[in-house]
């Protein structure tokens, strides 16, 4: 039924103006703002996966990772997003490095926040 229509992702933000300089200018990410007034926004992935960001009044964030961007080399990847402001999460279930990073059982993989609380990622594929 679908097979042929195009298909995009998306999630919500609780400050719009946050998401767009986060985004944009923290991440480096092309953006295209379809509605300032209402808050919505392109993220203009690799690959053409468009993602939609928009706002909600009564967000809360996910408690899971909404986006995960793969990365030659995660160990650069995280000392670009430290310099820039980036904080890495930590999380009792895994055992990371000094960075944040996961180095075991799979991807090497560090988790960090957008401004509004939703989870990110940047992984190493082997």
């Amino acid at each position: 039924m679908f097979a042929d229509n195009r298909a995009y992702s998306g999630f919500a933000v609780d400050d719009f103006g946050k998401a767009r300089e986060f985004y944009g200018e923290t991440l480096g990410l092309k953006t295209t703002v379809m509605d300032k007034e209402h808050g919505l926004m392109t993220l203009h992935l690799a690959g053409g996966r468009d993602t939609l960001v928009y706002s909600k009044p009564d967000f809360e964030p996910a408690t899971y990772t909404i986006l995960n961007f793969e990365v030659d080399d995660v160990d650069e990847a995280v000392d670009q997003l430290a310099s820039r402001g980036v904080s890495f999460e930590r999380y009792d279930s895994f055992d990371q490095d000094e960075k944040g990073i996961f180095r075991d059982g799979g991807p090497n993989i560090a988790w960090f926040k957008d401004p509004a609380g939703n989870v990110l990622s940047v992984l190493e594929q082997a």
